[in-house]
C-alpha cells in the first residue's frame, strides 16, 4: 500500500474557504460519483443524505460539503449548487442542470466569533478554489478552522482540532479521505494520546474515557450539567472518502462504513451521543475492485487524515494545538 497525495486521485476537486474561526471544505466530482454515507454519531447535522440510501433513486452526487457553523453551516451547500449550476454540472432537467450536493456540519460556534458562519458565499468561494487546483491545506483551514477536540472537561481543557487528508494506492485502486476532526474525545496514536482533554496542568492528558467513567462512578450526570460540558461544547468528526473504485450504492455505503472504522481506531471514545460522526464515500468508477479491499484503504485513509489534521493544527482562540505540547515537552 503506497501513500499518495489527496490531489492525485483523478476526477475530484477539493476546495476550502474560511473566515475568522470557521469554514467549509467542498469535494467535487464534475461527472458525478456514486455516493454512500454512514452516520454513527448521536447528534448529526446533514443535508440530502436520505437520497443516498441504496433503495432510493439517487444515481450520482456531484459534491459533498463539510462545514463548520453548526446547522447554520448547511447554507454553504446552496452556494456550491449555484457554482455548479453556472458551469453546467448536474442532472440535466431540460430547463437547467440540478447538482446533487450533500453536506454534513460540525459545531464550532464556541471558537472565535459565533456570528461568523459558513454561508452560500463561502461555499461558492470554496468551489472557486477547487477549480483553481490549489493544493490541499491541512490544519486550520476549511471545515477544520474552528474545530476542537477533547471537550470532556469543558472549554478550558480542550485542544485545537483541524482538517486533514490522506490517500493510498494499491495496484490500480486509489482511495483517500478528507476529515474534519472536532470530537468529544481524545485522538490516540499507537496507544498514546496526542490531543484531547487536558489535565489540570494543561500539559498532560486527563483521558476522556476516564473522565466519562469517573463521572458515572460519582453518580453525576456528565452530559447534562454545566454551561460548558461536552454536550454544549460542540463536537463531531465529519469526512469524505474519495476513490477511483467502481461500486454501486450499496458498495459505496459499505466503504463509508469501513471509513468509520478509521475513526473508531483512533478516537476515544468514538461516536458518542454528542458527536455527529458522518462519513461519505464518493466513487468515480474508474477501476474495478472488491469492496473489502477498497475498505482497507478507506479506513487507513481516514485514520491517517485524522492524524494529519491534529499534527497540522495551530493554536487558536485559547485552544492549544498538539504541536504546542511537543514544543513545551
Amino acid at each position: 500500500m503506497e501513500k499518495i497525495g489527496i490531489n492525485s486521485i483523478k476526477g475530484f476537486r477539493i476546495g476550502q474557504r474560511q473566515d475568522a474561526a470557521t469554514g467549509c471544505t467542498v469535494i467535487i466530482c464534475e461527472d458525478g460519483a456514486v455516493c454512500g454515507v454512514d452516520v454513527r454519531g448521536g447528534s448529526p447535522g446533514t443535508r440530502d443524505t436520505d437520497a443516498l440510501n441504496p433503495v432510493n433513486n439517487r444515481r450520482h452526487v456531484h459534491a459533498v460539503v463539510l462545514a463548520g457553523g453548526s446547522s447554520f453551516g448547511l447554507e454553504a451547500a446552496g452556494g456550491v449548487m449555484r457554482f455548479l449550476e453556472e458551469r453546467g454540472i448536474g442532472r440535466d432537467m431540460g430547463v437547467t442542470r440540478v447538482p446533487n450536493v450533500c453536506a454534513a456540519i460540525l459545531f464550532d460556534l464556541k471558537c472565535g466569533d459565533y456570528r461568523v458562519r459558513p454561508d452560500a458565499a463561502m461555499g461558492y468561494a470554496a468551489c472557486g478554489r477547487a477549480f483553481q487546483n490549489e493544493p490541499f491545506e491541512s490544519g486550520n483551514y476549511g471545515a477544520g478552522t474552528g474545530a476542537t477536540v477533547g471537550k470532556t472537561r469543558g472549554r478550558e481543557y480542550a485542544m485545537k482540532g483541524g482538517v486533514g487528508a490522506a490517500a493510498f494506492r494499491y495496484g490500480d485502486l486509489e482511495a483517500g479521505a478528507v476529515v474534519a476532526v472536532n470530537c468529544v474525545g481524545d485522538v490516540v496514536r499507537e496507544g498514546d494520546v496526542i490531543a484531547g482533554a487536558l489535565a489540570d496542568d494543561r500539559r498532560t492528558f486527563a483521558g476522556s474515557e476516564d473522565v466519562i467513567l469517573r463521572e458515572y462512578r460519582e453518580k453525576t450526570d456528565f452530559f447534562s450539567g454545566g454551561s460548558d460540558t461536552a454536550a454544549s461544547g460542540g463536537n463531531t468528526v465529519i469526512g469524505c472518502i474519495i476513490t477511483n473504485g467502481r461500486f454501486d450504492k450499496a458498495g459505496a455505503f459499505r466503504l463509508a462504513a469501513q471509513g468509520q472504522n478509521g475513526i473508531a481506531r483512533i478516537i476515544r471514545p468514538p461516536h458518542t451521543v454528542f458527536d455527529g460522526d458522518t462519513v461519505f464515500a464518493l466513487c468515480s468508477g474508474e477501476t474495478s475492485a472488491a469492496v473489502d479491499a477498497a475498505g482497507i484503504l478507506c479506513a487507513a485513509a481516514v485514520e491517517a487524515a485524522i492524524i494529519d489534521a491534529i499534527q497540522s493544527a495551530r493554536s487558536l482562540d485559547g485552544y492549544p494545538a498538539a504541536q504546542d505540547l511537543l514544543r513545551d515537552a
